[in-house]
Protein backbone atom coordinates (compact mmCIF):
# COMPACT_ATOMS: atom_id res chain seq x y z
CA UNK A 1 0.00 0.00 0.00
CA UNK A 2 1.31 3.46 -0.93
CA UNK A 3 2.39 5.85 1.81
CA UNK A 4 1.33 8.84 -0.29
CA UNK A 5 -1.96 10.18 -1.61
CA UNK A 6 -2.88 12.87 -4.12
CA UNK A 7 -6.03 14.91 -4.64
CA UNK A 8 -6.39 17.10 -7.71
CA UNK A 9 -9.00 19.86 -7.56
CA UNK A 10 -10.14 21.73 -10.66
CA UNK A 11 -13.07 23.60 -9.14
CA UNK A 12 -13.60 26.35 -6.59
CA UNK A 13 -15.68 29.28 -7.79
CA UNK A 14 -17.44 27.06 -10.36
CA UNK A 15 -18.33 24.28 -7.91
CA UNK A 16 -17.70 24.80 -4.21
CA UNK A 17 -19.04 21.32 -3.46
CA UNK A 18 -16.21 19.67 -5.42
CA UNK A 19 -13.58 21.90 -3.81
CA UNK A 20 -14.96 21.12 -0.36
CA UNK A 21 -15.10 17.38 -0.96
CA UNK A 22 -11.55 17.38 -2.32
CA UNK A 23 -10.26 18.87 0.92
CA UNK A 24 -12.43 16.51 3.01
CA UNK A 25 -10.80 13.52 1.26
CA UNK A 26 -7.33 15.04 1.54
CA UNK A 27 -7.81 15.53 5.29
CA UNK A 28 -9.00 11.92 5.58
CA UNK A 29 -5.82 10.78 3.81
CA UNK A 30 -3.70 12.76 6.27
CA UNK A 31 -5.69 11.21 9.10
CA UNK A 32 -4.78 7.81 7.65
CA UNK A 33 -1.11 8.80 7.94
CA UNK A 34 -0.57 9.29 4.20
CA UNK A 35 1.86 11.92 2.97
CA UNK A 36 -0.76 13.94 1.10
CA UNK A 37 -0.57 16.44 -1.73
CA UNK A 38 -3.28 18.58 -3.29
CA UNK A 39 -2.71 19.87 -6.81
CA UNK A 40 -4.93 22.81 -7.76
CA UNK A 41 -5.47 23.59 -11.42
CA UNK A 42 -7.88 25.52 -13.68
CA UNK A 43 -10.62 27.08 -11.50
CA UNK A 44 -9.29 25.10 -8.52
CA UNK A 45 -6.43 27.57 -8.09
CA UNK A 46 -8.89 29.90 -6.36
CA UNK A 47 -8.93 27.54 -3.36
CA UNK A 48 -5.46 28.92 -2.56
CA UNK A 49 -6.08 32.59 -3.42
CA UNK A 50 -6.33 34.86 -0.39
CA UNK A 51 -9.96 35.64 0.48
CA UNK A 52 -11.55 33.12 -1.90
CA UNK A 53 -11.99 30.06 0.36
CA UNK A 54 -13.93 32.18 2.85
CA UNK A 55 -16.67 32.50 0.21
CA UNK A 56 -17.29 28.72 0.08
CA UNK A 57 -19.49 27.06 2.70
CA UNK A 58 -21.56 24.13 1.46
CA UNK A 59 -23.25 23.68 4.84
CA UNK A 60 -23.79 20.58 6.96
CA UNK A 61 -22.36 18.06 7.13
CA UNK A 62 -19.30 19.84 5.68
CA UNK A 63 -17.09 22.39 7.39
CA UNK A 64 -16.48 25.65 5.51
CA UNK A 65 -13.72 25.38 2.90
CA UNK A 66 -11.40 27.78 4.77
CA UNK A 67 -11.53 25.53 7.88
CA UNK A 68 -10.77 22.43 5.79
CA UNK A 69 -7.80 24.16 4.16
CA UNK A 70 -6.44 25.37 7.50
CA UNK A 71 -6.77 21.87 8.95
CA UNK A 72 -4.97 20.36 5.95
CA UNK A 73 -2.06 22.81 5.99
CA UNK A 74 -1.82 22.66 9.79
CA UNK A 75 -1.49 18.87 9.68
CA UNK A 76 1.38 19.05 7.19
CA UNK A 77 -0.47 18.61 3.90
CA UNK A 78 1.12 20.04 0.77
CA UNK A 79 -0.76 22.35 -1.59
CA UNK A 80 0.68 22.93 -5.06
CA UNK A 81 -0.92 25.43 -7.42
CA UNK A 82 -0.55 25.16 -11.20
CA UNK A 83 1.73 28.02 -12.24
CA UNK A 84 0.38 28.36 -15.81
CA UNK A 85 -3.19 28.33 -14.43
CA UNK A 86 -2.27 31.20 -12.08
CA UNK A 87 -0.71 33.19 -14.91
CA UNK A 88 -3.76 32.67 -17.13
CA UNK A 89 -5.90 34.25 -14.39
CA UNK A 90 -3.51 37.17 -13.76
CA UNK A 91 -2.47 35.77 -10.38
CA UNK A 92 0.95 35.26 -8.80
CA UNK A 93 2.56 33.70 -5.75
CA UNK A 94 1.83 36.91 -3.82
CA UNK A 95 -1.90 36.18 -4.17
CA UNK A 96 -1.65 32.77 -2.48
CA UNK A 97 -2.39 31.77 1.08
CA UNK A 98 0.39 30.61 3.37
CA UNK A 99 1.15 26.95 2.71
CA UNK A 100 0.39 27.05 -1.03
CA UNK A 101 3.25 26.76 -3.52
CA UNK A 102 3.16 27.50 -7.25
CA UNK A 103 4.33 24.49 -9.26
CA UNK A 104 4.31 23.11 -12.75
CA UNK A 105 2.86 19.81 -13.82
CA UNK A 106 6.21 18.10 -13.28
CA UNK A 107 5.57 18.13 -9.51
CA UNK A 108 2.34 16.20 -10.03
CA UNK A 109 3.94 13.78 -12.50
CA UNK A 110 6.82 13.06 -10.10
CA UNK A 111 4.44 12.48 -7.16
CA UNK A 112 2.26 10.10 -9.18
CA UNK A 113 5.17 8.28 -10.83
CA UNK A 114 6.26 7.09 -7.40
CA UNK A 115 3.04 5.07 -7.14
CA UNK A 116 0.72 7.48 -5.37
CA UNK A 117 -3.01 6.91 -5.81
CA UNK A 118 -4.91 10.00 -6.88
CA UNK A 119 -8.52 11.18 -6.96
CA UNK A 120 -9.85 14.22 -8.79
CA UNK A 121 -12.59 16.74 -8.02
Amino acid sequence: MADTFCVTITHCRTDGDKATLGFVVANAALGSEKDTMIFLSTDGVYCAVKGEAEKIDEGAPFAPLKELINKFVGAGGKIYVCTPCLKKRGLSEADLIEGATPAGGAVLVEWLSNGSPCVAY
